[in-house]
């Protein structure tokens, strides 16, 4: 991704995409799974894809969205033992980009969005459920330039399907969810992938993104957002 010679100290040295499962830990993956089922029962898409976006409130509901910070029944859903360890979790993840991609850790930034997400069987209604669609996530997220994802749960066990894949120019590069498992990449052309459809059970996972622009920088999420 050349956007990223822009930025000093920001553009990788090392590898364009790292798997990991040693950064987070089941305690941690475990009370990340505990906040996003208790968020994401207040919405629910009408199709099999849901998120709960934690900077903007973003929550699927039917065929749209609602703000979860606005819904008085959310108002005691999270605490902030909850941002705590979702604070705790990107600051690991944060240093561990800084380390497997050789940038300084002080020149990359939360970005928007950063939420959880919910993939069922259930068929597609909107656009917003068909994730299986080959995609570039800088084409989607301008303010992306590193992506992250955090698993929730255990491919095989919780679900079928749902695999996570990288398509090369030679082959295929598929990561298989298991939770706790960390997978980072720049957000460029270079990593276009797609999620296979999940045939059974339910996927939860988690998307905390980076950008080496200051403009795009995000605050940690806290309590003070349902003021």
């Amino acid at each position: 991704m050349k956007e990223l010679d822009e930025y000093e100290g920001c553009a990788p040295k090392n590898c364009k995409r790292y798997v990991t499962d040693t950064v987070i830990s089941a305690k941690e993956a475990d009370e990340l799974l505990n906040m996003a089922k208790r968020g994401l029962k207040h919405g629910g898409s009408l199709g099999g894809a849901s998120i709960l976006d934690l900077h903007s409130g973003a929550l699927s509901k039917g065929s749209n969205f609602v703000n979860f910070y606005k819904l008085k029944e959310m108002k005691n859903i999270f605490d902030q033992n909850d941002f705590n360890t979702f604070r705790v979790v990107k600051d690991k993840i944060k240093y561990a980009i800084a380390h497997h991609f050789g940038v300084q850790p002080t020149k990359i930034y939360l970005t928007f969005p950063t939420f959880f997400s919910e993939i069922s069987t259930k068929k597609a209604v909107t656009i917003h459920d068909e994730y299986w669609h080959p995609h570039v996530d800088k084409e989607s997220y301008k303010s992306f330039h590193y992506t992250t994802l955090l698993y929730l749960g255990d491919y095989n066990i919780d679900f079928k399907g749902g695999q996570f894949v990288f398509i090369d120019s030679n082959y295929n590069y598929t990561v298989e969810p298991r939770k706790g498992r960390l997978s980072m990449f720049t957000s460029g052309a270079e990593n276009l992938h797609y999620v296979e459809k999940v045939t059974s059970g339910v996927r939860y996972a988690m998307t905390i993104s980076f950008t080496c622009n200051k403009n795009y920088a995000i605050p940690d999420p806290s309590v003070e957002k349902f003021a």
